[in-house]
Protein backbone atom coordinates (compact mmCIF):
# COMPACT_ATOMS: atom_id res chain seq x y z
CA UNK A 1 0.00 0.00 0.00
CA UNK A 2 1.38 3.37 -0.96
CA UNK A 3 1.67 6.59 1.39
CA UNK A 4 0.78 8.77 -0.61
CA UNK A 5 -2.61 8.53 -3.61
CA UNK A 6 -4.42 10.21 -6.25
CA UNK A 7 -6.21 12.93 -4.58
CA UNK A 8 -4.39 13.26 -1.13
CA UNK A 9 -3.46 17.01 0.14
CA UNK A 10 0.61 17.10 0.00
CA UNK A 11 2.79 19.72 0.83
CA UNK A 12 6.31 20.56 -0.48
CA UNK A 13 8.97 20.12 2.41
CA UNK A 14 12.38 20.83 0.69
CA UNK A 15 13.53 23.53 -2.03
CA UNK A 16 13.66 27.67 -2.24
CA UNK A 17 11.06 29.25 -0.23
CA UNK A 18 8.01 30.71 -1.86
CA UNK A 19 9.76 33.93 -1.31
CA UNK A 20 12.12 33.58 -2.84
CA UNK A 21 10.50 32.18 -6.15
CA UNK A 22 10.20 28.25 -4.83
CA UNK A 23 7.61 25.98 -3.51
CA UNK A 24 8.85 24.76 -0.06
CA UNK A 25 5.34 25.19 2.30
CA UNK A 26 3.02 25.42 -0.55
CA UNK A 27 -0.01 22.80 -0.64
CA UNK A 28 -1.91 20.84 -3.08
CA UNK A 29 -3.83 18.07 -4.83
CA UNK A 30 -1.62 14.95 -6.25
CA UNK A 31 -2.95 14.36 -9.55
CA UNK A 32 -1.22 11.03 -10.51
CA UNK A 33 1.34 9.36 -9.04
CA UNK A 34 4.17 7.03 -10.50
CA UNK A 35 5.25 4.26 -8.38
CA UNK A 36 7.97 3.13 -10.96
CA UNK A 37 9.99 6.49 -10.65
CA UNK A 38 8.71 7.32 -7.36
CA UNK A 39 7.65 10.84 -8.35
CA UNK A 40 4.16 12.58 -7.94
CA UNK A 41 2.28 15.18 -9.88
CA UNK A 42 0.47 17.76 -7.93
CA UNK A 43 -1.75 20.66 -8.72
CA UNK A 44 0.08 24.43 -8.89
CA UNK A 45 3.56 23.17 -7.25
CA UNK A 46 6.92 22.95 -9.79
CA UNK A 47 4.65 24.43 -12.60
CA UNK A 48 7.50 24.79 -15.98
CA UNK A 49 7.12 26.70 -19.20
CA UNK A 50 7.32 24.12 -21.88
CA UNK A 51 6.90 25.40 -25.66
CA UNK A 52 5.11 23.52 -27.84
CA UNK A 53 5.24 22.84 -31.52
CA UNK A 54 2.84 25.33 -33.81
CA UNK A 55 0.40 23.21 -35.48
CA UNK A 56 -3.18 23.32 -36.85
CA UNK A 57 -5.97 21.22 -35.07
CA UNK A 58 -9.07 19.64 -37.47
CA UNK A 59 -11.43 22.96 -37.01
CA UNK A 60 -8.29 24.95 -38.59
CA UNK A 61 -7.24 26.55 -35.09
CA UNK A 62 -4.02 27.42 -34.44
CA UNK A 63 -1.97 25.29 -31.61
CA UNK A 64 1.24 25.30 -29.94
CA UNK A 65 3.50 28.04 -28.27
CA UNK A 66 4.36 28.72 -24.63
CA UNK A 67 2.48 27.03 -22.04
CA UNK A 68 3.13 26.70 -18.28
CA UNK A 69 2.41 23.56 -17.17
CA UNK A 70 3.33 20.97 -13.57
CA UNK A 71 6.21 18.84 -13.75
CA UNK A 72 6.56 15.98 -11.63
CA UNK A 73 8.30 15.97 -8.11
CA UNK A 74 10.07 13.17 -6.39
CA UNK A 75 8.01 11.74 -3.39
CA UNK A 76 10.51 12.15 -0.57
CA UNK A 77 9.82 16.08 -1.63
CA UNK A 78 6.18 15.95 -0.55
CA UNK A 79 4.61 14.70 3.42
CA UNK A 80 1.14 14.20 3.52
CA UNK A 81 -1.07 16.53 5.36
CA UNK A 82 -2.81 15.99 8.52
CA UNK A 83 -6.36 16.41 7.87
CA UNK A 84 -6.78 17.50 11.66
CA UNK A 85 -3.87 20.01 12.30
CA UNK A 86 -3.47 20.79 8.09
CA UNK A 87 0.20 20.26 9.08
CA UNK A 88 2.71 17.96 7.20
CA UNK A 89 2.99 14.07 8.93
CA UNK A 90 4.62 11.45 8.57
CA UNK A 91 2.42 8.35 7.71
CA UNK A 92 1.68 5.28 9.41
CA UNK A 93 -0.51 1.67 9.07
CA UNK A 94 -2.74 -0.11 11.57
CA UNK A 95 -4.15 -2.67 10.18
CA UNK A 96 -7.90 -3.86 11.74
CA UNK A 97 -9.92 -6.94 10.63
CA UNK A 98 -13.11 -6.49 8.98
CA UNK A 99 -16.17 -8.75 8.42
CA UNK A 100 -17.84 -8.44 5.09
CA UNK A 101 -20.30 -10.58 4.01
CA UNK A 102 -19.38 -13.38 7.04
CA UNK A 103 -15.86 -13.36 6.02
CA UNK A 104 -13.05 -11.73 8.09
CA UNK A 105 -10.19 -9.49 6.36
CA UNK A 106 -7.31 -8.06 7.36
CA UNK A 107 -7.44 -4.24 6.00
CA UNK A 108 -4.67 -1.50 6.53
CA UNK A 109 -5.89 1.43 7.31
CA UNK A 110 -3.58 4.96 6.95
CA UNK A 111 -2.88 6.35 10.46
CA UNK A 112 -1.35 10.27 11.05
CA UNK A 113 1.88 9.56 12.99
CA UNK A 114 1.17 13.29 14.65
CA UNK A 115 -2.22 12.88 15.70
CA UNK A 116 -2.61 9.12 15.62
CA UNK A 117 -5.99 9.90 13.70
CA UNK A 118 -6.90 8.24 10.36
CA UNK A 119 -6.81 9.39 6.78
Amino acid sequence: MAKIKKGDLVQVITGAKAERGGDRGKQGKVLRVFPDSNRVLVEGINRVTKHTKVGQSQRGTKTGGIEVVEATIHISNVALVDPSTKKPTRVGFRTETVERNGKKREVRVRVAKSSGKDI
